[in-house]
């Protein structure tokens, strides 16, 4: 059995029964020609890269399958092109490592990482009590710095030097 991924983005503008429905066009027709569905993800909406037929976003769905004929993904491809519903799709071999991969992100092991907390550091907030915010005192007031008295204007230098 071979590996199979596709990758597809409905247009937005539809309303939310019709995205649905494409969908599920899609996984029906997988089903019918003997696929095995491992996987169906909805991504949601999306910003898209570039403007796809004066759109900027799209609902993305990936669906993993297993399959036995590549006449299946010949007849998938075909209809999507002629689909005006879907905006883009892509279908990939997957490879052991992709697999792998795609059953480590559905167990939650790829994703969003969590912190790591050393033990020691574990055991000190564990035996530290609970610490309420103490209010922070208010500034104290600036007082204002003394304006600085201006130098005598050298003016009156230059005209003593002229008379001598």
């Amino acid at each position: 059995m071979r590996n199979h991924e596709v990758t597809f983005i409905v247009d937005p503008v539809l309303s939310g029964d019709e995205i649905k429905a494409t969908a599920k066009t899609y996984n029906d027709m997988l089903v019918s020609g003997e696929a095995t569905i491992v996987n169906t993800d909805e991504m949601g909406l999306r910003q898209l890269a570039y403007p796809i037929k004066k759109r900027t976003t799209g609902i993305y769905y990936c669906v993993e399958f297993t399959q036995k004929s590549p006449d299946l993904i010949n007849k998938m491809e075909l209809a999507m092109r002629r689909d005006e519903r879907i905006m883009r799709f892509l279908t990939v071999a997957l490879d052991k490592y992709g697999i792998k991969y795609n059953q480590d992100k559905r167990d939650g092991k790829i994703g969003k990482a969590k912190k790591k907390i050393s033990k020691t550091a574990q055991a000190a907030k564990a035996n530290e009590p609970a610490k309420k915010a103490a209010p922070k005192p208010a500034p104290k007031p600036v007082a204002a710095a003394p304006k600085p008295v201006p130098a005598p204007a050298p003016v009156a230098v230059a005209a003593k030097e002229e008379e001598e």
